[in-house]
């Protein structure tokens, strides 16, 4: 039988926030252990929580961002439940009335097609600590400085069909919180991590599957090999007679296999109940207007104006318009060099490309946008040719300075003099006898192919620096 997946994600995303979400306590990542929990974190007799002003003010944004609800009323629950790594005991949340309600969010597909995925909800709700297995020797250690960190749970509804879909979705996500500057979205260091659930049902059917939960997966690759493998397992189990149990699982990557961790939750084994240390959270008209008006331009608008202002290509300008830094960075290339679509295509191909290689992100690329828009301008004026171009690229980054430094330390400056030139068009001919009387021998197609010879002679001669459209020129007249 023919298995169709549903799957829905819930992606826990820290805050940007300097301090903790019910306490004054730092965020800073990676500080030594217990070193940033108070006695609020710690649920201390007598420790009250008092509301993070700017958690709130980071979940609004998000909200706006996706046109979604906004709950001008909304409740801190309890979430009961054990957690090795969060004194309390429980965890507060919010269940009933969250501050971000239904919205929308609008996908773009690898063959250009887009999709809108729903979104359940969006909630805020306190971190728990993390637990440590390394270096105890069979037992295990509890950091608590992310205990109480600020978390915005956004929870998708069941749209989704595939990895692919997937993964699309959470780089979309991860876009538009770091474009609205309330996470980094670091999911190596858990600042954006996601529950996949999935279900197989027969395909063309309405009836939803028994679902399976895959907890805390920390990068694109891994919700992908975590999903595939997934829907492999529940196939082979369904196509088997048998039945999927509701449970959550973990994903082993080295393994790649998903395995079993508990029996899967519902909301009553929790035994929320609404929070007697908090109000409830009420957002005024014009205090949620004040929020909007902050809002930077958001990833699909900039999407849109890059394809119209500079005459780009929807995916071209798709991929630009992916991570605001990279965003900053095309626009002031193309706004010194002067030519968009140049700009668009070294950014994309030789920056990108190298940085891919390197494994760094654009925040720490080592040729400012300068120094490139100043390199595709020595193009322009015909200075070097692209060819030599990507040698000076490689140059600037490894730190040997701008453009113009380079090509003048190392003398690449493009030949242009016609009368320099002449004289290696005339060397080149000379010692070319058999190459000239092929190329008067033959008809006006194949001799536009046999030209490639000469020019590339007179490349060699000039050791790359003769102006390519100044050799055709000339070549054409002494062979004409």
């Amino acid at each position: 039988m023919q298995w169709e997946p549903v799957i829905g994600l819930e992606v826990h995303l820290q805050l940007a926030t300097r301090s903790k979400i019910f306490s004054g306590s730092p965020t800073t990542f990676g500080a030594e252990p217990n070193t940033q929990a108070s006695a609020v974190d710690l649920a201390m007799p007598g420790m009250l929580p008092v509301l993070n002003e700017q958690a709130v003010r980071f979940a609004v944004m998000f909200g706006l961002g996706i046109g979604a609800e906004i709950g001008k009323r909304s409740v801190f629950d309890r979430k009961n439940y054990f957690y090795p790594d969060l004194p309390k005991g429980y965890q507060i949340s919010q269940f009933s009335d969250p501050v971000v309600g239904r919205g929308h969010f609008e996908i773009q597909l690898e063959d250009g097609s887009s999709r809108e995925i729903g979104i359940t909800r969006a909630h805020l709700e306190e971190d728990a600590g993390k637990s440590l297995h390394e270096d105890f020797h069979g037992q295990t250690g509890i950091d608590l400085n992310r205990a109480g960190t600020p978390l915005l749970e956004i929870v998708s509804e069941p749209d989704l069909r595939n990895a692919a879909e997937a993964v699309a979705y959470l780089k979309a996500l991860h876009s538009l919180v770091t474009y609205l500057g309330i996470s980094d979205g670091n999911m190596a260091e858990g600042s954006m991590r996601c529950d996949i659930n999935i279900s197989l049902r027969p395909a063309g059917s309405d009836t939803l599957g028994t679902r399976a939960e895959i907890k805390n997966v920390n990068s694109f690759r891994f919700v992908e090999k975590a999903i595939q493998h997934e829907i492999d397992r529940q196939s082979d189990i369904l196509d088997d007679g048998g039945q999927v149990v509701q449970e959550t699982r973990l994903y082993d990557a080295d393994r790649n296999e998903t395995r079993p961790m508990r029996s899967k939750e519902v909301a009553n084994d929790y035994r929320y109940f609404p929070e007697p240390d908090l109000l409830p959270v009420v957002l005024e008209d014009a205090w949620i207007e004040a929020v909007r008006e902050t809002l930077p331009e958001l990833p699909w608008e900039k999407r849109h104006r890059f394809a119209n202002q500079y005459q780009l290509n929807d995916y071209d300008a798709g991929v630009l318009a992916a991570s605001r830094p990279l965003a900053d960075y095309f626009e002031a290339v193309a706004r010194d060099a002067g030519d968009a679509k140049i700009a668009a295509n070294w950014v994309q191909v030789e920056l990108l490309g190298r940085l891919n290689r390197d494994e760094r992100g654009i925040e720490s690329c080592p040729v400012p946008a300068t120094h490139l828009a100043q390199l595709i301008q020595r193009i322009l004026d015909n200075s070097i040719s692209g060819k030599i171009a990507k040698q000076v690229f490689e140059a600037m980054w490894a730190g040997e300075g701008d453009a113009d430094t380079v090509i003048a330390a190392r003398g690449l400056k493009q030949v242009s003099d016609t009368g320099e030139l002449e004289a290696m068009v005339d060397q080149v001919i000379a010692g070319s006898a058999a190459q000239v009387e092929q190329y008067l021998a033959a008809d006006e197609g194949k001799r536009k192919k046999l030209v490639g010879y000469f020019v590339g002679q007179v490349m060699k001669l000039s050791k790359g620096q003769a102006n390519p459209q100044v050799v055709n020129e000339l070549l054409a007249r002494k062979l004409g």
